[in-house]
């Protein structure tokens, strides 16, 4: 049951992000660690009374209308103070992306003693200043693809061998949800399997958040001599300091001392340092002077193998051309692509029944009418053509070859259904061909789809992508 509640909770924490926004999540709801259930009460944790309370007044409603729509038989939501002990990340991970921060203080120092067993952490006195890592987030769970493999391979030197010359800094940038993240725990957890290093891992947020408590505090020095005495600092969606000038010089400054020591600086953004407007130049010029690795928009292949090791490691059968149809249509954030297959899982375990592509469509009509759009011709034709492999200019070629003609077929007949084109319209697409040309090939793709079984689970997948 805890397997199915976590998923349940990774669905709800991503509908809230989304319902509210990612400054707002972040600022109120990241801090959540799922508890115990008890008949029908489930228990979130918060860890100050503060926060706990203005979750409770301003989201416990709509947290409790979530519960009972992900489980039915949760009708309440308790939310307490942490207690020592008590859990401090979030209870699950994506096994490719950045996946949501954790947001719990912690640092992981070098140990005199460090057990062999991979779930301990070691903390000191500075256990309220930096953010732990997700055990989850490794190397071994990163899938490497072309638009990643620069970027990867870069954190795999900065891990074996920390302030190499020309890779400290190591500045990781690209897109929402490409593997930033997830790199960067990497890097920590390789460091410290290894030992005899101390990681501090935090959001620029953090950073900002912790400097401004030392300010009000009078305990600058203090964290400024916490900050200074780690082997690796890691600072994740730099980004968000732009504009906070005074938090600014006071990484500028972190930033200098480290490196000049001989330590090593990680950071990550949502873009390149020299595009980072709101940064300080002499800020810009530092950052970019050690390794910069930019992360590309995912492939379809990479999408795949994303795809089939989540499933994989679910222990549960996703038909390939369920996979096929996911990395089609979620193109852009792997966070979502992965969000997505987790759902589709957690109703198969939830109702015991098969992943199809109708049902597909059914659990994530949410996610697809996002795609929703006015399907053209042109994209018909060019889906057809990469589905089977041909040039897109085949589509208004005179090859008669079957390998040509059937996709030309294909395309024709999905321009019918799926279009209000007229018959002599879609012919002129299709190099000027006549419209009794398009009428013989829909009741030629008619025909074969009730014959062949696995042709027409090709033109249902290639519509359904199409369409939705």
């Amino acid at each position: 049951m805890s397997g199915l509640l976590t998923e349940a909770w990774d669905r709800i924490s991503g509908r809230m992000r989304s319902e509210v926004g990612d400054v707002e999540y972040r600022t109120w709801l990241q801090q959540i660690v799922l508890g115990p259930v008890d008949g029908d009460e489930v228990t979130l944790m918060l860890p100050t009374r503060f926060l706990r309370d203005w979750v409770r007044s301003q989201y416990g409603d709509r947290l409790s209308t979530l519960w009972n729509q992900e489980i039915p038989a949760i009708r309440r939501v308790e939310l307490q103070v942490m207690r020592p002990g008590d859990a401090a990340a979030p209870s699950a991970a994506p096994v490719d992306g950045e996946g949501d921060k954790p947001a719990a203080a912690e640092v992981t120092p070098a140990p005199a003693a460090r057990s062999s067993a991979p779930a301990e952490r070691v903390s000191d006195t500075r256990a309220d200043l930096a953010a732990p890592l997700d055990q989850r987030f490794t190397f071994d769970t990163f899938i490497v693809g072309k638009p990643n493999e620069f970027a990867y391979a870069c954190a795999r030197r900065v891990a074996e061998k920390p302030s190499s010359v020309g890779f400290n800094p190591l500045f990781l940038y690209g897109g929402v949800g490409l593997g930033k993240t997830h790199l960067m725990h990497s890097i920590g957890a390789e460091l410290l399997r290894r030992g005899g290093i101390s990681v501090a891992y935090m959001s620029a947020e953090k950073f900002m958040y912790r400097f401004i408590a030392a300010i009000r505090s009078q305990s600058t020095v203090e964290f400024k001599d916490h900050l200074r005495s780690v082997d690796v600092l890691m600072i994740d969606d730099l980004q968000f300091l732009i504009g906070k000038d005074n938090t600014q010089e006071e990484f500028f400054h972190t930033f200098n001392a480290l490196v000049d020591a001989g330590r090593q600086i990680v950071v990550s953004a949502d873009k390149s340092p020299s595009d980072l407007s709101g940064l300080e130049d002499r800020l810009r010029t530092r950052l970019g002077c050690g390794m910069v690795a930019d992360i590309h928009a995912t492939t379809f292949e990479l999408r795949i193998s994303i795809l089939e090791a989540k499933a994989t490691a679910s222990g549960v059968v996703v038909p390939g051309k369920v996979l096929e149809f996911l990395a089609h249509k979620i193109t852009t954030n792997v966070r979502e692509l992965e969000g997505a297959l987790n759902r589709l899982i957690a109703h198969a375990n939830l109702f015991g029944r098969p992943i199809t592509l109708e049902s597909t469509q059914d659990v994530l009509h949410d996610i697809l009418k996002a795609h929703d759009r006015r399907v053209t011709i042109e994209e018909i034709q060019r889906k057809v053509s990469e589905h089977w492999n041909i040039r897109l200019t085949d589509m208004s070629s005179a090859r008669r070859a079957r390998a040509v003609a059937r996709p030309r077929q294909v395309a024709m007949y999905l321009a019918k259904q799926l279009t209000s084109r007229s018959l002599p319209e879609i012919g002129r697409k299709f190099g000027n061909r006549d419209h009794t040309t398009v009428m013989h090939a829909v009741s030629r793709v008619q025909e074969l789809m009730e014959r062949d079984t696995a042709f027409a689970e090709d033109v249902e997948l290639l519509r359904r992508m199409l369409e939705s």
